[in-house]
C-alpha cells in the first residue's frame, strides 16, 4: 500500500510541476520542460525514500532496491510520455 501511495504521490508532483510550467512558459513547451525537471527531482526523493525504508524501516538495501525501482519508474514514464505528447503540440 505504500508504494502505491508514494507513486500516486509522484504523478501528483509530476502535475504540480506541468502545472508550474504552463505558469511560467504559458505554452505546452514550458510544460514540457517543466516534466523534465520533474525527474531527476522525483529521483532523489525516491532515494530518500529507499533511505527511509533502509535505516528505520530494517530492510536491506538488496530488498528496497527493486521498490526503489519501481518507485521511481512509474512517475518517470508517466513524466516521459508526458514530454513526448506536450513536445509533439
Amino acid at each position: 500500500m505504500h508504494m502505491a501511495m508514494v507513486m500516486g504521490a509522484g504523478i501528483l508532483l509530476l502535475v504540480v510541476f506541468v502545472m508550474f510550467g504552463w505558469l511560467w512558459g504559458a505554452s505546452s513547451a514550458g510544460m514540457a520542460v517543466a516534466a523534465k525537471a520533474f525527474v531527476p527531482v522525483w529521483l532523489l526523493i525516491a532515494c530518500i525514500n529507499m533511505w527511509v525504508g533502509v535505516t528505520h524501516a530494517g530492510y536491506t538495501v538488496r530488498q528496497e532496491l527493486p521498490i526503489l525501482l519501481l518507485v521511481f519508474a512509474v512517475p518517470a514514464v508517466v513524466a516521459g510520455i508526458a514530454m513526448w505528447q506536450l513536445s509533439r503540440s
